[in-house]
């Protein structure tokens, strides 16, 4: 077996702690060695062995480190993204990627001229629910798709104190780049590039400078349909996987548990971790030949976004290819800036 991947995370704010720590502390092909905290330091109360540098120059310095995880604010992406880089580090960058095509652009040329890896990280593709919408469309069961549809609803009236998602002025802002980029990887993941889109946003919070609402209309061949939506002023979430085909119908609740127990302090080696609750089946639904309704209840599988981080492993040590394609990531620019 190879050595562990020595690993710096960015910064200890929600995303560090939930995402990326309990992940590279407790997989054995990884090391977690430093984090940086310029403020308060808080990272020692869960990981007493961990070095918490004060600033990200000091962190790219440490020799032994070899894979960033940049997973600081988003207007900060391409730069801190090719600042490790040209320190010689591998980097697996939180979503969005960066601001524009142009600098995701750069930002893979670089990591080919100094022979690391860039990985951007799409946590959704390991989500219970949609693992399990993936299963239905793949089995055939549905014939010929016709619709598909992929929610995120929220309900938040205040805006949001982190300045670079709620101000005009600051790039990579509002819900689009926030949890758009998760809907539209999902759909590049299961469907590629669509041949065209129709991209709607709106501003409804009070004293937003931001869009809070955005529907997506991509079209695939086939006369495949994909819709995307997610809004903060939407009071009932509505199932956030729903596929429609000429043989049936399939829908479900985003019901993955990962970020809940994370932030609750579970770590992903507990037996219970990633496993829906009772009651949060997806519900398939098929008409056979004599167009009698068959219902059928699905059982989502594991989410585990372990799975995540042991293809980084395998794309650093064994040059494996990473999931998340950089096409994939410049055809989310596309619909991102639009």
């Amino acid at each position: 077996m190879s050595a562990p991947i020595i690993v710096g995370i960015l910064s200890y704010g929600m995303s560090g702690r939930i995402f990326h720590a309990p992940f590279v502390s407790t997989n054995p092909n990884f090391k977690f060695k430093a984090i940086v905290e310029r403020h308060e330091k808080k990272a020692a109360t869960r990981y007493p062995d961990v070095i918490s540098y004060n600033s990200i120059d000091e962190l790219l310095a440490d020799d032994e480190i070899e894979l960033v995880i940049v997973n600081t604010p988003n207007n900060t992406h391409f730069d801190f993204t090719m600042k490790a880089l040209n320190a010689g580090k591998h980097v697996l960058v939180e979503k969005p990627a960066a601001a524009t095509g142009a600098e995701v652009k750069q930002m893979f040329d670089l990591a080919r001229k100094v022979n690391r890896h860039l990985m951007v990280y799409h946590n959704r593709r390991w989500d219970s629910g949609f693992v399990l919408t993936k299963q239905v469309i793949e089995s055939g069961r549905l014939g010929q798709l016709i619709e598909v549809t992929f929610r995120m609803d929220r309900f938040k009236r205040a805006i949001s104190p982190k300045a670079f998602k709620e101000t005009a002025s600051t790039p990579a802002n509002g819900v689009v780049y926030d949890l758009g980029s998760h809907l539209i990887d999902n759909a590049i993941s299961l469907f590629g590039r669509p041949l065209s889109f129709t991209k709607t946003t709106g501003i409804y919070r009070d004293g937003s400078q931001v869009p809070d609402y955005f529907n997506y209309h991509l079209k695939y061949p086939n006369q495949l349909n994909v819709y995307l939506t997610a809004g903060l002023l939407l009071a009932e979430a509505l199932p956030g996987f729903v596929v429609q085909g000429t043989q049936g119908v399939f829908s479900k609740e985003r019901g993955d548990v990962q970020e809940t127990q994370l932030d609750k302090g579970m770590l992903p080696t507990d037996p219970a971790y990633g496993w829906e609750p009772e009651g949060s089946d997806g519900k398939l639904v098929i008409m056979d030949l004599a167009n009698k309704r068959c219902e059928e209840l699905l059982k989502a599988p594991k989410g585990d976004y372990t799975d995540l981080f042991n293809d980084i492993y395998h794309t650093i040590r064994n040059n494996a290819l990473y999931p998340v394609f950089e096409e994939h990531i410049a055809w989310q620019m596309e619909l991102l800036e639009a």
